[in-house]
């Protein structure tokens, strides 16, 4: 089926990919700013649903209609609408018609000639390196393996940004074709260390995404593939940031002990001999671990020590990936709140560091933003507020958070949401209408299925 959305793009040369992306990603940005909500303008696509669309195979749902439709300035019906007949009128904007399919209004200026050309050379060269590896299936090309080399960073620098069914489906893709180079025996012994920490990079990512997902069993089973790609990989700074996600896993998993054991691992499996972020975030972890378990020595301690390693930090390759490979100076401005709020160190000062860790992430543009931290960073902020009585201000709080579309709401922030609504059934606030609402709106917000993800 030819649907008017498939001849727009063609019309406007952007049946490419990557061009029809910038612009999608252009659009949803603007319409963030239009309706003011801050979480479209973290939509993005990958190709394999772009492909979907063009052909008429799958049709876009939720957020992706609106930006479709404010991207082409007409409704997703008729977007999705077969197209007419040659000798049929095609629907245009304000209810206007075209002479023909082949004639649909483009807004674009009289030298695009040389955009679309461009664009089509990209397409082109998709298909030439997805030829490239068919080709290399029995050799370990190095054109394959920069091509794995380039989309890990991807992945990597767009997964705290963008909702998880974006990409899933090209990293599950990219851990297969690694895990066959590595058991078809035919790569070469100069590049078995890097196809092994490429395949702990994506069982990395991929055990986070199964925590997200709220499957801890999955995500710990791909953790535990990566320490041994690690391992054989001999990265030692990659073997230390898998202790770091075990830990991290445990944690939303409600199992303390387990997380502050993982935490400790990935300090001692660094020996001393790192001095990537991985180090900061491993004792960040461990303060957060021991807040849970009511340990405010070891809180105090491990927030300490990780102030001492942040002076010492020399960014490393792990680093250079960003994403969740990357701690910066503002999650770790999170992760200490979170450890205190746990501990129940309630008062006005702790309020003021949770207001400051959530205007850490209300810029969108800034390079360290992840939408499920600012969720974080709000449930905190609410709870600091709760410990001092202050109700009205946790609700304005945490309301952000409960407006998240179902494709952002992974199991962290759905953990994170629901310790608030524990907190709201203790104290003077509890018979509070205002606390039997918000309580109402979480367990809502909470009951439906984690990240919904496209079809």
């Amino acid at each position: 089926m030819t649907t008017l959305l498939r001849v727009l793009l063609d019309e406007q040369g952007w049946k490419d990919y990557a061009a029809f992306a910038y612009q999608y990603r252009l659009a949803a940005r603007s319409l963030a700013q239009e309706t003011e909500e801050p979480s479209l303008a973290t939509l993005t696509l990958s190709e394999s649903t772009f492909e979907r669309w063009y052909f008429g195979k799958v049709t876009p749902q939720n957020d992706a209609r609106r930006v479709l439709s404010h991207l082409f300035k007409r409704p997703i019906t008729q977007l999705l609408a077969e197209v007419p007949p040659a000798d049929e009128p095609v629907p245009s904007e304000g209810g206007r018609t075209a002479a023909s399919s082949q004639h649909v209004e483009c807004r674009v200026g009289p030298d695009a000639d040389l955009p679309r050309m461009e664009r089509h050379a990209a397409m082109a060269a998709r298909r030439a390196i997805r030829f490239a590896i068919g080709a290399e299936r029995n050799e370990v090309g190095q054109e394959t393996l920069a091509h794995l080399q380039d989309e890990v960073r991807r992945i990597a620098e767009i997964y705290v940004r963008v909702p998880l069914g974006m990409f899933l489906d090209d990293l599950t893709h990219m851990q297969d074709e690694t895990f066959r180079l590595l058991e078809s025996g035919h790569a070469r012994p100069s590049q078995i260390r890097d196809l092994y920490l490429l395949a702990s990079l994506q069982s990395g990512m991929l055990a986070k995404a199964a925590h997200d997902l709220g499957d801890p069993q999955s995500a710990m089973m791909q953790a535990r593939t990566a320490a041994v790609c690690a391992d054989q990989a001999e990265h030692q700074g990659m073997a230390a940031w898998v202790r770091g996600l075990q830990s991290l896993i445990s944690y939303w998993a409600d199992r303390p002990e387990d997380a502050l054991h993982y935490a400790r691992k990935g300090t001692s499996t660094g020996g001393g001999n790192l001095r990537g972020s991985v180090n900061v975030w491993l004792a960040a972890l461990e303060a957060r671990a021991a807040a849970l378990l009511g340990d405010a020595e070891t809180v105090h301690a491990a927030n300490r020590r990780a102030e001492d390693l942040r002076e010492r930090t020399v960014p490393d390759d792990l680093d250079a990936l960003g994403g969740n490979f990357f701690f910066p100076q503002v999650k770790q401005a999170y992760y200490e709140v979170e450890a205190c709020v746990l501990l129940g160190d309630g008062n006005a000062r702790l309020v003021a560091r949770a207001e400051e860790a959530v205007d850490g992430f209300s810029d969108l543009n800034d390079p360290y933003w992840a939408f499920g931290d600012l969720a974080g960073t709000q449930s905190d902020l609410a709870l600091a507020r709760l410990s001092t009585g202050d109700l009205d201000g946790a609700v304005e709080a945490v309301q952000p958070v409960l407006e998240l579309p179902p494709n952002q709401r992974n199991a962290g922030i759905i953990g994170s949401v629901q310790r608030v609504r524990s907190s709201l059934l203790r104290g003077m606030v509890r018979d509070a209408v205002a606390a039997r609402e918000l309580r109402e709106e979480i367990a809502v917000f909470s009951s439906r299925p984690t990240l919904a993800l496209p079809g």
